[in-house]
C-alpha cells in the first residue's frame, strides 16, 4: 500500500498511527497539496490527503474511511468495535476530534493562507472557528474525565483521533494553551506520546 500525504496533516497522522498500531506495511509518499506541482489529483480528484493507494492502483480517501478499512486488515490492536453502541461511541469520539480539527484548520488557513492579503482576512471568521475548537475541547475533556482512555481502559480509534487533534493544535495553534485549560487531555496526550506510533508521526515541516 502507498499512503499519499504530508508530515503536517493531522488526518494523515491519524492514518499513520493506525498503520503503526496495526503493524501494517506501507510506503509514505509526500506531496505538497498546495503547490502547483502537486500530484495528489491523479489519485484523489478532490486534491486532498490522506489518500491510500491499494495494490492494483485503486485509491481510497478520507481518513475516516481509510482507518476503518485498515482496522479490518489485521486482528492486531483492534481499534474500532465491530458493531453496536460501542462502535458508535468510538466513531462519535472520532467525529468530535475531527470536528475540532476542521475548525482549527479553517482558522489557521484564514490567518495564514498566502492566497489572501491581510486586508482580506476575517478575524470574525477566525474567532468563530476558534470558538468551535474551544467548545470541542471542553466536550472531549469532560467526556474523558478520569478514564485511562476515551472509551474506557483500552486504546481505541477515539484516542488516536483525539491525540492527533491535540498534536496538531500544539503544532499550529500553540496560543490556545489547551494543556493548562484541560488537564485530562494533557494526561491522555502525555500517555499517547509514550507510544512509538505517536512519537514517530509528530507533525513537522517537510
Amino acid at each position: 500500500m502507498k499512503l499519499i500525504g504530508t508530515l503536517t496533516s493531522p488526518y494523515v497522522r491519524k492514518v499513520r498511527v493506525v498503520l503503526a498500531e496495526k503493524k501494517l506495511d506501507y510506503r509514505l509518499e509526500l506531496d505538497q497539496v498546495w503547490s502547483d506541482e502537486a500530484t495528489i489529483g491523479r489519485s484523489n480528484p478532490l486534491g486532498k490527503v490522506p489518500c491510500l493507494v491499494l495494490d492494483g492502483g485503486d485509491a481510497m480517501f478520507d481518513s475516516r474511511v481509510i482507518v476503518e478499512y485498515l482496522d479490518t486488515l489485521s486482528p492486531v490492536q483492534r481499534l474500532i468495535p465491530a458493531s453496536g453502541r460501542e462502535r458508535a461511541e468510538v466513531k462519535t469520539w472520532e467525529a468530535l476530534a475531527d470536528g475540532v480539527l476542521d475548525a482549527g484548520v479553517l482558522a489557521w488557513l484564514e490567518r495564514n493562507w498566502a492566497g489572501r492579503s491581510d486586508g482580506e482576512r476575517s478575524q470574525a471568521w477566525i474567532d468563530r472557528q476558534l470558538g468551535k475548537v474551544r467548545a470541542g475541547l471542553r466536550g472531549i475533556d469532560q467526556g474523558l474525565g478520569d478514564k485511562p482512555f476515551c472509551t474506557g481502559v483500552y486504546l481505541s480509534l477515539a484516542d488516536v483521533a483525539v491525540g492527533c487533534a491535540l498534536g496538531w493544535l500544539t503544532f499550529r495553534l500553540p496560543e490556545l494553551d489547551w494543556r493548562s485549560e484541560h488537564p485530562n487531555l494533557a494526561r491522555l496526550y502525555d500517555k499517547l506520546m509514550l507510544r512509538a506510533s505517536f512519537i514517530d508521526t509528530q507533525p513537522r515541516l517537510q
